[in-house]
């Protein structure tokens, strides 16, 4: 795969795409940058299930060199989701966008897709969580227009 310098990179010359067999193996490449816990293998076939989910989708950055950049993954949620007071609600599962090429508009294209697509499915809001500690995606939500609506801390005993 080829890579693409930076400094060059221009919305105009990305092509977003969903998610289809022939992205698996960029896409859970991209997974296990996100999510380092995951192997190569879990992503994967976490892939090939989000091709058959109707509730679920994932979009893809590629640019005209044939390189992946970065993903969203949303997925359609009936239950209760913190702070939110509609039902369907839209779902932020992930989005990941390289290092080297944040700040360059690739995750605001990337959800705008994702709630286009979220609006097709008679969403009327969108949800997500970060953990705590985590800064850049704290910035990236509240930069897209994300309003924090609590915080959790989630504890684990074993038995």
């Amino acid at each position: 795969m080829n890579s693409v310098d930076p400094r060059t990179t221009n919305l105009e010359r990305m092509e977003i795409q969903l998610l289809n067999s022939d992205n698996i193996p960029d896409l859970a490449h991209l997974m296990v940058a996100l999510w380092p816990e995951l192997s190569f293998t879990e992503a994967y076939k976490d892939c090939e299930n989000k091709i058959s989910t109707d509730g679920e989708t994932t979009f893809l950055a590629l640019h005209s060199d044939s390189s992946y950049s970065g993903f969203i993954t949303v997925s359609i949620r009936f239950e209760h989701v913190e702070g939110m007071h509609s039902s369907p609600i839209g779902y932020l599962e992930g989005i990941y966008v390289k290092p080297s090429f944040r700040q360059q508009g690739i995750g605001k294209l990337l959800l705008s897709h994702a709630e286009n697509w979220c609006k097709q499915k008679g969403c009327h809001e969108m949800g997500s969580d970060a953990v705590l500690d985590n800064s850049t995606s704290h910035r990236f939500h509240n930069k897209a227009g994300f309003q924090e609506v609590n915080r959790l801390v989630c504890y684990r005993k074993e038995l």
